[in-house]
């Protein structure tokens, strides 16, 4: 399947860039009006055999956002700019990893890249998830969509985070990785357009029990 599906992410992404090139441009152009910053965000993660990578996206907070506080971003974190979180409600900040996708440092579909300080907190049994190209989407993507909802309120969200939401998504992960299939693939993307226009399913298969220090 590896051959396949790295034609179909090039293929992809291609036609992706192509048909979206005027959405790309008049966000660039609605992210520079909005506080003369730069357009993109780079940010360095953990990609397969845990080589590290560079990711696009678009930028989503203020300009130093990065530097002010800790590298995870609930619903009414300061930093984000209005633009931003526009942008992150419908998950248009992550187009700009179509450049990723050509580059062959991630796929359409596959487990989320992290950043290193929290790839530093895997376990062997988690380590395993850094046998697969990380990609745009996958079921944890899906099921915890909701992410920065949920982090919201939370008294230590990196800790909420990185002992009970990171753990559930490498499972999760790592489940649909060993049994993914081209067709499956297919299934998760249009699942996640469905999701981004608002027609998808509600999160499932998510494990639900109380977050530590939930507040």
């Amino acid at each position: 399947m590896t051959r396949v599906k790295r034609l179909l992410d090039v293929a992809g992404a291609l036609l992706g860039l192509a048909v979206a090139s005027p959405l790309l441009a008049t966000i660039a152009l609605a992210i520079k009006l909005g506080d003369g910053g730069p357009v993109f965000f780079r940010q360095t993660r953990v990609g397969r055999c845990g080589t590290p990578f560079r990711i696009w996206k678009f930028r989503t907070m203020v300009e130093d956002g990065a530097r002010r506080g800790p590298p995870l971003t609930a619903v009414g974190d300061g930093r984000v700019t209005r633009v931003g979180a526009w942008l992150r409600r419908i998950r248009f900040d992550e187009l700009p990893q179509l450049l990723n996708i050509l580059a062959g440092e991630m796929s359409f579909v596959g487990p989320r890249p992290e950043v290193p300080a929290f790839v530093a907190r895997y376990d062997a049994e988690q380590r395993r998830v850094l046998e697969f190209v990380p990609g745009l989407t996958d079921p944890a993507s899906l099921a915890y969509r909701d992410e920065a909802e949920m982090l919201a309120g939370q008294t230590d969200p990196e800790r909420v985070y990185a002992e009970q939401i990171m753990p559930e998504k490498i499972e999760m992960s790592l489940r649909y990785a060993h049994r993914a299939t081209v067709w499956s693939d297919i299934r998760i993307i249009m699942q996640t357009l469905g999701a981004v226009v608002g027609a998808g399913p509600p999160p499932a298969a998510r494990l639900d029990r109380p977050f530590p220090g939930a507040g």
